[in-house]
């Protein structure tokens, strides 16, 4: 231990002129003593007693707690990251990085694609205090620091994300075989054949990816499901399997050529993954018993909506038969009405017709009863006839059946010239009025 140092600390000169019995003031005044108890504690204090109680230097301290830290963090980590190490992983050539397997290296190989970030920092610290070189030779063993390397790479590789993604990309211990058609048919199918599917789902672009569900599963999830996976769309890629690029300036053709190569069989490997894939989507679906009751429910539905189908076009066939059955019959009763209607109407036609002949000569009568309206002595003259029988043909003419009715009714049992004229004058009256006829038009009867 350092022996300890002295020094003179002068204090700072008082003010020119001051004097302490005309300057100095008191502020309070001193409190009294106390006694107490002051014990040696921290850090410190429990390092220097433990090297006392031990006898040790600083040094053999300071090595001692290394090793039981040591110790204390393998035992932390031993729950979830703990993995036998195999002689020959050991023995791995460091340079032969790209075959490692770094999951194993770390001892995560239970947890691969989803061990996260923490954990494969706590993973690298227990392997690095369990293999570094320092502890190997101080522990007499051999300086060979191989796999050392090996974790060191294999801790690089997987906190870069670009880097672990095309390890993962190419991690075959990462997939789960697919069962084979008697092993689905012997097991249960659902649990086959999930780990399989969830196994593919980490190349996903799209996440969350539909579950494969079980016998419960409706229609649409199990159309989803399917449709989802036909449809994949993967990220993964194939770079970590490249050939190296040689990294010197000077032969850049043949950086070139190994460029191109590396991307013709990037494209084959991804081509073939795509195959493959397919391969197994369409195995699970030929195995996938929903879909074999899918389709004998829609089958059944389909016959049973033909069946539907032709007993309404059935029904139909035999409503439309009926309905023309009525319709013939209610054709032939509306003909057989039409017949008596248009018999009926003939025979009022004919009636009209007479009635309106008949009026004719009772209106023309009535003047000729009244000699043509003379006013002379004797029979009246042609003219005077004419141009009565005229003026009566022009009313006739103007009139419809009902008027000419109505006007035969007033002329009916009249007698005597003037009662006569003075009707023929009201109705030629009455036509003025009704634009039927004009003023002066009828000279004879509208005087």
């Amino acid at each position: 231990m350092a022996a300890a140092a002295h020094g003179a600390l002068p204090l700072p000169a008082l003010p020119e002129g001051w004097s302490g019995e005309k300057d100095f003031k008191a502020i309070s005044t001193l409190s009294p003593a106390t006694q107490r108890n002051i014990e040696p504690v921290g850090p410190h204090f429990l390092a220097h007693a433990r090297r006392k109680r031990h006898h040790r230097t600083f040094s053999e301290d300071d090595r001692i707690q290394a090793q039981e830290n040591v110790k204390k963090v393998e035992e932390e980590d031993a729950g979830d990251i703990s993995e036998p190490e195999e002689p020959l992983m050991l023995q791995r050539d460091a340079k032969d990085w790209k075959g490692q397997d770094h999951y194993a290296v770390l001892g995560l190989s239970k947890y691969r694609y989803k061990a996260s970030e923490d954990q494969v920092k706590r993973a690298h610290r227990k392997k690095v205090l369990r293999h570094h070189p320092d502890k190997k030779a101080a522990a007499g063993n051999t300086e060979d620091d191989s796999f050392f390397k090996c974790i060191q790479k294999a801790t690089e590789v997987l906190l870069d994300p670009v880097k672990r993604r095309q390890f993962d990309s190419v991690d075959a211990n990462a997939d789960v075989e697919p069962p084979s058609k008697k092993e689905t048919q012997r097991g249960n199918f659902y649990k086959l054949w999930s780990p399989v599917f969830q196994s593919e789902a980490r190349f996903s672009k799209t996440q969350p990816v539909p579950k494969l569900g079980n016998e419960k599963s409706t229609k649409e999830e199990v159309e989803r499901f399917y449709n989802f996976w036909y449809n994949f769309d993967s990220w993964r890629s194939f770079e970590y399997q490249d050939e190296d690029v040689p990294d010197d300036t000077e032969n850049r053709d043949q950086k070139r050529h190994v460029e191109r190569k590396n991307n013709a069989a990037r494209k084959k490997k991804k081509t073939e993954d795509t195959a493959r894939l397919r391969k197994l989507v369409d195995d699970a679906l030929a195995l996938d018993d929903r879909i074999r009751q899918f389709r004998q429910q829609e089958r059944a539905h389909k016959d049973k909506r033909r069946l539907e189908k032709e007993a309404d076009a059935k029904r139909a066939a035999e409503e439309a038969a009926a309905q023309k059955a009525e319709a013939e019959k209610l054709r032939l009763e509306a003909e057989a009405a039409a017949k008596v209607e248009r018999a009926e109407g003939k025979k009022a036609k004919e009636a009209a017709k007479n009635a309106v002949k008949k009026n004719k000569r009772v209106v023309k009568a009535s003047v000729k009863d009244v000699n043509y309206l003379h006013e002379g002595d004797g029979d009246a003259p042609a003219g005077v006839v004419d141009q009565v029988l005229g003026e009566v043909e022009a009313i006739i003419a103007k009139l419809d059946p009902e008027a000419l009715g109505e006007l035969t009714s007033k002329l009916s049992g009249v007698k005597g010239r003037d009662a006569v004229k003075g009707i023929w004058k009201g109705e030629v009256e009455r036509l003025i009025k009704e634009g039927k006829a004009k003023e002066g038009e009828m000279k004879t009867l509208g005087a």
